[in-house]
């Protein structure tokens, strides 16, 4: 029986003795069926020798006559009824008025004060003996013990990441015979950090690592040690390496582990002394006087630049093992465990998803599956379609469908040519990736979109590449232009512009791409490279603030001529693309290749017909996700 359960019956015990204990001390119920007389029918009853006995309390009177009938009644001031009583042979006993209590329940009531006040004193001291000098439990471990009966995770059910897995198969051995590693002197691991991203599964890991060895697993957040009381947190460390040591051989998992393991002495005033408590009884706990042989910690943390240097030292986190975003193929795995409770599509490829979901951690893509298993089931279907996840990825990549936004026929017009030279660009650049999508259906901030999908995970990007992207980032500017004229042009390229503006200037100050100002960095750390220094690194002269303004327009202006170039040659090949967007508002890659050979889009019914027409304002930033391959940018 677990601590609730023990409560409830140990209360509810009480409560039945009490109600016992109150029927009992009850005044008497022999009076109850009592009949009531008046005052002068007792009398004559009196004179006619009727009356057994009678007892008085104050002016009320009870008694009994000699055939057994118990009766009533109130008397008012007669001196002389005693004597009249006595006379006529009656047994008379006298009470104080309104002395109806029973003697027990008197007593206790007297010595309930006394027993009230021992009562609380017992239980604070009883709390301070339990808890090691803590009262009311401040002090006690809030780390939860999770078992088997609460659904057991193991490597099986843990993807995408293989190089995590194999570090850490070395603890589930160790757990699964530690005698194996002993014969040769080698001691358990005492800590392993697991660092990451946000949502890369970091706690999977460290679960599925109990799973695997089939031992207890304590959870607790670092936020569970901090409090208002200094001292607390430390208590709480404490009494957590107790309960391990008791279910040894075990596992304590310590999730945003930063919360309470921060560099000692940093911050105002010298830093927090509750925390700092509680991160020296850690360091103590881990790798101190007293061993603790069979408890191993595994913390969790996105940032793990913040922590203190003693925790991070070998013997405390003896290892660190990195947790990153999946590839390509660990995507693919990633899908595959979360479609297994989802009765998928005879069209579904997971290896198709997971080259369309670069960048994706595996809380987004198992994000990804549901909204795809959501919007199956809104639309009425029995399993889950490409349709669905594909419609899935854009929302969650792109935002939802803003059909509800009416646009004039000009501004779609204007969106259209704006989407095609985008598009165009990428399709003749080389170095661009595969335009996957174009759309002029409002989504997010964005009146229009062009996605382009690499073909497989990239970690670096050429200078070649990068100017490239830069092109295409101003082929939406330029096709207005070359359109509808200078004049004319309309603010939703100011996200193309901001992006484009951002990457060359990190060509130039931290990527050494500039043949002027060389293979020199300006922008140490978050230093502004306008004569100011916010990061500690060093500031630039006006002169080279100067020189690296010159540069990033001179790099920018090619690229818009470079895109008008483009544009200019292919003007055939933009009119049809924005007639194709303007018809079908959304195209895919291959329709995009069908639009410009000039051939005819045949499509199924689609499950949301769109409106004909949308008319409202143009938000003042349009992102665009992933124009040039760098991401989801502003368009």
């Amino acid at each position: 029986m677990n601590n609730l359960g023990r409560n409830i019956a140990v209360w509810v015990v009480v409560a039945l003795f009490l109600v016992v204990l109150f029927n009992v001390l009850q005044p008497s119920s022999t009076q109850s069926n009592a009949s009531e007389i008046a005052y002068s029918s007792f009398l004559d009853e009196v004179k006619n020798n009727q009356v057994q006995s009678v007892t008085i309390a104050g002016h009320d009177i009870t008694g009994t006559t000699k055939d057994g009938k118990s009766f009533e009644t109130y008397a008012p001031a007669d001196q002389s009824l005693v004597s009249k009583l006595t006379d006529a042979g009656v047994d008379v006993s006298a009470k104080p008025e309104g002395d109806t209590m029973n003697p027990l329940l008197r007593a206790l009531l007297n010595w309930a004060p006394m027993l009230l006040i021992l009562g609380v004193w017992i239980f604070f001291m009883r709390q301070m003996q339990s808890g090691g000098g803590r009262a009311m439990g401040f002090g006690k471990s809030r780390a939860r013990l999770l078992t088997e009966k609460q659904g057991r995770i193991t490597f099986e059910d843990v993807a995408g990441i293989d190089e995590a897995k194999g570090e850490l198969q070395e603890i589930v051995d160790f757990l699964r015979d530690p005698q194996k590693f002993q014969r040769l002197g080698g001691k358990i691991p005492k800590g392993c950090l697991l660092v990451g991203p946000p949502g890369t599964g970091k706690t999977l890991l460290a679960r599925a690592i109990a799973g695997e060895a089939n031992v207890p697993f304590f959870s607790i957040s670092g936020s569970d040690f901090v409090e208002m009381f200094v001292g607390v947190g430390a208590s709480r460390v404490r009494d957590m390496f107790e309960q391990g040591k008791k279910n040894a051989p075990c596992i304590i998992f310590i999730d945003e582990i930063d919360a309470v393991g921060r560099h000692r002495g940093a911050g105002l005033g010298g830093g927090n002394d509750e925390r700092e408590q509680t991160l020296n009884q850690m360091l103590v706990e881990m790798d101190g006087f007293e061993s603790n042989e069979g408890v191993i910690l595994i913390a969790a943390t996105n940032r793990p630049d913040v922590l203190d240097q003693a925790l991070l030292r070998p013997g405390r986190f003896d290892r660190q093992v990195v947790v990153p975003n999946p590839d390509v193929a660990g995507r693919e795995k990633i899908l595959k465990v979360h479609m297994r409770k989802v009765p998928l599509a005879s069209d579904v490829d997971a290896k198709v998803i997971a080259r369309g979901t670069p960048g994706f951690s595996g809380a987004d893509l198992a994000n990804l599956v549901n909204e795809a298993a959501l919007h199956a089931a809104r639309i009425g279907k029995r399993v889950v379609a490409m349709a669905e996840f594909e419609y899935a990825k854009d929302k969650v990549m792109m935002g939802a469908e803003r059909r509800s936004l009416v646009m004039s026929d000009e501004e779609k017009r204007m969106t259209a040519y704006h989407e095609g030279g985008h598009a165009i660009c990428s399709i003749t650049l080389p170095e661009c990736d595969p335009v996957h999508k174009a759309t002029i259906i409002p989504r997010g901030r964005a009146l229009g979109m062009v996605m382009s999908l690499p073909e497989g995970d990239r970690y670096s990007m050429s200078k070649i590449k990068l100017l490239q992207q830069l092109i295409m980032a101003m082929g939406g500017r330029a096709a207005e232009e070359l359109t509808f004229g200078a004049d004319k042009v309309s603010n939703g390229a100011s996200g193309d512009i901001k992006m484009a503006t951002d990457t060359t200037r990190r060509m130039v100050t931290e990527w050494g791409m500039s043949e002027t100002l060389g293979m020199v960095s300006y922008a140490d750390g978050q230093e502004s490279y306008l004569g100011q220094s916010f990061g500690g690194g060093k500031s630039v002269s006006e002169a080279t603030a100067r020189e690296i303004d010159d540069e990033v327009r001179r790099i920018i202006d090619h690229a818009y001529a470079e895109a008008k170039r483009i544009l200019t040659e292919r003007q055939g090949d933009l009119e049809r693309l924005a007639q194709g967007l303007l018809e079908y508002e959304t195209l895919s890659g291959d329709e995009i290749q069908m639009v410009l050979r000039g051939e005819k889009i045949e499509r199924k019914v689609v499950d949301e017909p769109a409106p004909d027409n949308r008319r409202g304002s143009v938000p003042t930033a349009t992102p665009k996700p992933d124009v040039g391959g760098l991401g989801p940018v502003p368009a």
